[in-house]
């Protein structure tokens, strides 16, 4: 694995992998259910990918956007490819609420809504909130893209 993918938590915040992608909770809660969707390779801009990730790409992407649906059944769903300070091919995953959402005594608001997701506003769940939310994903992922 790459050290991006390494820096988001891989492997305890591994919820699928794909043969050129995987998705990871993103330890840092800017919403409720915000991930990490990273490729594997060491490419360090989008069109150095392999030719096949693009192909899993739409695969990928409609895992996640079944099973954000299914669990929390957000309002939009934003893709931003930022990396700026980590350098590998990555996208974080944001889905957005027009209210704010609670999980397990937890809140989340969505201090940007209806514009820009805000980065630099994040959830601060516990341990316990974050592992409880990583299994209720887990049990949702579609199968083939356990």
């Amino acid at each position: 694995m790459n050290a991006t993918i390494e820096k988001f938590g891989y492997p305890s915040t591994l919820l699928s992998e794909y043969e050129h992608w995987v998705v990871l909770l993103r330890p840092a809660q800017a919403t409720l259910g915000a991930l990490v969707l990273a490729a594997r390779s060491d490419a360090e801009a989008f069109g150095d990918l392999p030719v096949g990730a693009s192909t899993e790409l739409a695969r990928v992407t409609r895992d996640i956007e079944l099973t954000l649906a299914q669990v929390f059944g957000y309002d939009k769903i934003n893709y931003l490819m930022l990396m700026m300070v980590d350098p590998h091919v990555h996208f974080h995953v944001l889905p957005r609420y027009a209210e704010q959402r609670h999980y397990r005594g937890c809140e989340f608001p969505d201090p940007g809504w209806p514009g820009a997701p805000r980065l630099d506003h994040q959830a601060a769940p516990d341990a316990e909130v974050f592992d409880a939310l990583r299994l209720e994903l887990l049990e949702a992922w579609p199968e083939v893209g356990r």
